[in-house]
């Protein structure tokens, strides 16, 4: 969901206009560099954050970029059970209004025109937090499993690929071919979701079965 941001009057130049005549327009409306960015980040954050959690979801990431002459605000949101997009929606709306709020209460808030773009996360993002391992359990994940000792020897690290059978805030349980085991979370590294097309499949053909399903219930109203 992409919303188009209001320009702050405090770059020097009229909201949607052109730079002002007699000069060139200020540096800081074109120009920053990273540290730039991450203050900017810090800011936006302060003022998205408590609009997410109000609205009962998890801010997972935010991100903010330059894209030609205006900055690019990317923030990534989630809860149990998933966000769908009346939701995302609503959260797009809300922090909007929130941005718009700030910047003419609290000045620089992001410095220009820029574009707000509010999603949910893909199944590329990593688990990294306990709430991500729960929110995927019967998922096919992939993941590091940190070096610990083997026989009193060091072992080194090894990759694990199993489904998520059980999550809590200590650790995680896989079910992989040959076992189920469960490690703490401070000794995985970030896991990846796995793409399953079998299930894709085994799914796809269930909702063929449940449409002829609904097209039989339909000849027999007839």
């Amino acid at each position: 969901m992409t919303q188009r941001g209001r320009a702050t009057r405090t770059t020097g130049r009229p909201r949607g206009g052109q730079a002002p005549r007699g000069g060139p327009a200020p540096r800081t409306a074109v120009q920053g560099g990273r540290g730039d960015l991450a203050a900017r980040r810090e800011r936006l954050r302060a003022v998205i954050a408590p609009v997410v959690a109000e609205a009962g979801y998890d801010l997972e990431d935010l991100a903010v970029s330059r894209a030609g002459r205006r900055h690019v605000v990317r923030v990534i949101v989630d809860a149990d059970g998933g966000i769908n997009l009346d939701a995302v929606a609503d959260v797009s709306r809300a922090v909007s209004a929130a941005l718009d709020a700030a910047e003419e209460t609290g000045g620089d808030i992001v410095a220009g025109e820029y574009q707000l773009e509010v999603s949910s996360p893909g199944v590329d993002r990593p688990l990294t937090l306990p709430r991500h391992w729960r929110r995927n359990v019967g998922r096919l994940v992939r993941v590091t499993v940190r070096g610990g000792t083997t026989d009193g020897r060091p072992a080194g690290d090894r990759q694990v690929t199993g489904r998520v059978v059980e999550a809590d805030d200590e650790r995680v349980v896989l079910e992989t071919d040959t076992e189920s085991a469960g490690w703490a979370y401070a000794d995985l590294g970030p896991g990846r979701v796995q793409v399953e097309f079998s299930r894709l499949d085994d799914l796809a053909e269930s909702e063929d079965l449940d449409d002829d399903d609904d097209d039989d219930v339909e000849d027999e109203e007839r």
